[in-house]
């Protein structure tokens, strides 16, 4: 069946009011919920396949935490569709506001190959918890994952309410001609533009989560043992193909060679001697961006790893140091398992050089001073902040995540994500029982003074 005629039946499927029942949306979740646990096996093993990532990181950070977002939601799910009474100006007098969420219809999500099975479920949990048909479309550099998925959508949901695209495909390409309700894109700034003149011809809102180079900031204050545990755990997560992930890192010079022989043993106590030779390590996506991180090393003064496998496309955590601002590494976000190494003299100076750079989705921030912390949560713009720790902002359900700026627009998880696959339909009842004349024309002497009155 060709995509124009599937995208057909769910706006028939969607117009038919199917959807929007609260417990048809709950049940839906639960077979979600139901089919991701039964086939954990068969979807870490291709996790596996793509990426590299073993069984327990892919529950940690795909599998797990898409079932943590599905209890979350369906534990909230009756609070965010319900009806919400708002305050009603005396000028409106006799009569009452509310708000209703209501679904925008068919859903198109458009998801990536980094982490390609929780950056496809997780915005599926709020698409269909708002009341949405979707059409899921996968990235070609991930088909294992993108197999498992369509299989495990394709046994769990009628096509008419789920359905899936593989990148690459004579479907995906026309994709871009059909007239969704909404848009909902993971990936490059680059693709995103071309995602949103896709969307204009239709007037299509779109949602869209990028990423850039996201900062880390570590001063004298905090523990080095454990900042660096938690800066190379975020630079090594998925070998650092993580769209928040510490891109780099602006050091206290006091602290930089200290810091740098900290990062070299957590890298050691995590993956042992040699990383590349440790399966349960990450691989890069492909040999073309294996190349490219490697020619982000080359010219750079390499502190610890460096080392590489063509065979296995592993690349050793490399920390950089002395990074010029116009270095190759600083002109695009790295994505992998890099992390150049800036030093400063003055917290005012590692400010001014993330606020003279486009926003990012991400800043980290390692201090215990107040001050300190308090001066950089109000002095820089990011999507999302993480205090004395790295990318776990992003399993706390309760928090809005998205960029601002070239990192993004919109947002998602947990509530914000309902939010973003809603329309907020606002109603006002006005009663039939009085009318009060002071709108009508003609607008003149006591009539002017009643409208100011409710209107100053």
């Amino acid at each position: 069946m060709k995509i124009e005629e599937i995208f057909h039946r769910q706006r028939d499927y969607f117009m038919s009011g199917a959807t929007l029942p609260l417990s048809f949306r709950k049940n839906v979740l639960k077979r979600l919920q139901a089919a991701l646990r039964e086939r954990e096996a068969d979807l870490a093993r291709a996790l596996q396949q793509d990426l590299g990532k073993s069984a327990a990181e892919s529950y940690m950070c795909e599998i797990g935490l898409s079932l943590s977002s599905l209890r979350y939601t369906l534990k909230n799910l009756r609070r965010w569709a319900a009806r919400r009474r708002v305050s009603t100006p005396l000028s409106q007098f006799p009569g009452s506001s509310s708000i209703v969420p209501e679904p925008f219809g068919v859903a198109l999500i458009i998801s990536p190959w980094n982490y390609p099975l929780l950056l496809s479920i997780d915005p599926l949990i709020s698409a269909l918890a708002a009341g949405n048909c979707c059409v899921l479309r996968f990235s070609r550099n991930a088909p294992h994952t993108a197999a498992a998925l369509s299989d495990l959508i394709a046994a769990t949901f009628p096509p008419e309410l789920v359905t899936t695209v593989h990148g690459g495909s004579p479907d995906a390409e026309v994709l871009p001609e059909l007239a969704f309700d909404k848009i909902f894109f993971t990936g490059s700034p680059g693709v995103g533009k071309k995602v949103m003149q896709a969307a204009a011809r239709h007037l299509t809102p779109v949602t869209l989560e990028l990423g850039g180079k996201s900062p880390c900031i570590l001063d004298p204050t905090v523990p080095l043992p454990l900042a660096a545990r938690r800066i190379a755990f975020g630079k090594t997560l998925n070998a650092g193909q993580t769209c928040v992930a510490p891109d780099y890192l602006l050091v206290h010079r006091s602290v930089k060679d200290a810091f740098a022989r900290e990062f070299a043993q957590a890298v050691r106590e995590m993956f042992g001697i040699q990383p590349t030779l440790n399966p349960d390590f990450p691989h890069i996506i492909n040999e073309r961006h294996f190349r490219r991180l490697l020619g982000l090393i080359e010219g750079e003064q390499v502190l610890c790893g460096g080392w590489s496998d063509p065979a296995t496309l592993r690349i050793e955590p490399t920390l950089l140091d002395n990074v010029q601002p116009d270095s190759p590494c600083m002109q695009e976000e790295i994505f992998g398992p890099i992390l150049p190494m800036i030093p400063y003299d003055d917290i005012a100076e590692a400010e001014d050089f993330i606020r003279r750079r486009p926003k990012p989705l991400a800043c980290y921030i390692f201090t215990r001073d107040s001050a300190t912390e308090k001066r950089l949560l109000s002095g820089i713009s990011a999507g999302g902040f993480c205090v004395n720790d790295t990318i776990v902002h992003l399993a706390v359900h309760s928090l809005p995540f998205g960029g601002v700026g070239n990192s993004g627009m919109g947002a998602y998880h947990g509530r914000a994500g309902f939010d973003t696959f809603s329309h907020a339909k606002p109603i006002l009842r006005r009663s039939s029982l009085l009318d009060f004349p002071f709108r009508y024309a003609p607008l003149s002497g006591w009539k002017q003074r009643v409208l100011r009155f409710f209107l100053k």
